[in-house]
């Protein structure tokens, strides 16, 4: 009983992860800065409080170069991430945004099957497609009816997720490697995705300001919950489970992310959103249940 309690604990750790990163749009929306000024502060107030924690811990230890070229890939990366989400969120709202980042769970099954040497049960196969035919409910079908700057949002989208991607995978083989504290590995990661969202803003002449106290509590939430608490745990799991169900887990976020932009922000929506949404939840319970399959090594 404890032995399958503990094989679970990484899947509950991705869940919790997810569901507090599903707030990150709604604290971007709610900040009133520039796209790339929200993902700035993202990581640089998460570094900040990443940083207390990696002293609670006495986790600072001295890196390897390749360690240090892996981190900084992943850090730039999530930069690239932060900055088309950010803008996809723009122009179609928190909810779409991260939901058409998270077709990152069919580059990382590709990935986990083609790289890693990883077998899912047929039953996540069926769960893919099903994912698909729910996101795409959710976007919406009819494609030529949509203005421009709708499709840019979606395009931007799209970019995202394949940051995302590249992301998860650089993060997961960085804890499968690494002997350090995740609060350090993260802070790092924080710091260096920081610098790059920097010099866009600087090349950009976005302002650094941050305009009032509500911004400022949304960035500090965005930070803590989203850049620290949420990544932590997704983090500590992601080497002890498969890429691909990782990935179908997280799906989760968008879901839970269309919801809150629904419900605080009156996105409009048609009853095919809302089966989308039915679909693509009954396509992560699907791809996640079933016969146990073995972890990987």
């Amino acid at each position: 009983m404890l032995i399958t309690q503990l094989r679970q604990l990484p899947t509950f750790q991705v869940l919790c992860g997810a569901f507090l990163i599903s707030f990150s749009g709604i604290f971007v929306k709610l900040a009133d800065v520039s796209p790339t000024a929200s993902g700035f502060y993202r990581v640089f107030f998460g570094a900040v409080f990443l940083f207390g924690a990696t002293y609670w811990v006495k986790g600072f230890k001295k890196l390897t170069r390749a360690e240090w070229l892996l981190i900084t890939f992943c850090g730039f990366v999530f930069a690239l991430d932060l900055f088309f989400w950010h803008e996809s969120i723009m122009y179609i709202g928190p909810g779409l945004a991260t939901l058409l980042g998270n077709f990152q769970v069919f580059f990382l099954a590709a990935a986990g099957i083609l790289f890693l040497g990883e077998k899912s049960r047929p039953r996540f196969f069926a769960a893919l497609p099903l994912a698909i035919l729910g996101l795409l409910l959710i976007v919406g079908i009819h494609w030529n009816t949509l203005t421009n700057n709708y499709k840019t949002g979606i395009y931007f989208g799209l970019l995202t997720a394949a940051c995302y991607t590249a992301f998860l995978l650089s993060l997961r083989k960085i804890r499968s490697r690494d002997t350090h504290s995740l609060f350090s590995t993260l802070m790092i990661v924080s710091v260096t995705c920081a610098f790059f969202l920097g010099i866009k803003m600087l090349h950009a002449g976005d302002s650094f300001t941050i305009p009032n106290y509500k911004s400022l509590s949304a960035l500090l939430g965005l930070g803590l919950f989203s850049q620290t608490v949420g990544w932590v745990l997704i983090a500590h799991a992601l080497p002890k489970m498969r890429a691909s169900h990782a990935g179908l887990i997280l799906l989760l976020q968008p879901s839970l992310a269309f919801i809150w932009d629904v419900l605080l922000f009156n996105r409009p929506t048609d009853t095919l959103n809302w089966l989308g949404l039915l679909i693509t939840l009954a396509a992560i319970y699907m791809g996640l249940t079933g016969k146990a399959s073995r972890p990987p090594r």
